[in-house]
């Protein structure tokens, strides 16, 4: 089941979900925006194939850049990541995605890997990729993507990889 903005709130208040920062003004009805902080990873060229493994690590092919802006080309994929860092229950889980009025302009913000795992204390790394014919100038404090929230059945725990992932 997905969470309102008022049982969001009343989860916030009891401290089983941690935003931070946050602010009542990123809560719609039934999900939160989030915003993109000014860190990003360009992919490097010159590499001519990437072998898709369990172990392929993403940083080997990217460089990480700190920006307030930067401006994304036709066809260009890079990673940001969000502002917040999102603390979830053991009995809530979460979708990230775009923001349609960025999607009307070709932008995909979260592209694949969008389940945010129960009990996860993070930052979400983005997947964003310019689909459209120009380029777009992406500024880092941007409300860019958004997340909504579910009620599991049972509970569970995140333990991967991920679990303190940074860009």
């Amino acid at each position: 089941m997905i969470l309102s903005k008022s049982r969001i709130l009343e989860e916030i208040k009891n401290k089983r979900i941690k935003i931070t920062p946050f602010k009542t003004n990123q809560l719609g009805p039934a999900s939160i925006d989030l915003t993109l902080d000014n860190q990003f990873r360009i992919f490097i060229n010159g590499k001519k194939q990437v072998s898709i493994k369990e172990k392929t690590d993403y940083k080997k092919y990217t460089k990480l850049i700190k920006r307030d802006f930067i401006i994304l080309e036709p066809g260009q994929f890079i990673l940001g990541i969000t502002k917040e860092k999102i603390k979830l229950p053991n009995n809530i889980c979460g979708r990230l995605q775009g923001r349609s009025r960025f999607a009307r302009l070709g932008l995909g913000v979260h592209i694949n890997a969008s389940f945010i795992s129960p009990g996860i204390n993070n930052k979400q790394v983005l997947e964003i990729k310019n689909h459209s014919p120009f380029p777009i100038r992406l500024n880092a404090n941007e409300r860019i993507c958004q997340l909504n929230l579910e009620r599991m059945e049972g509970s569970a725990k995140y333990k991967g990889k991920y679990q303190d992932q940074k860009l």
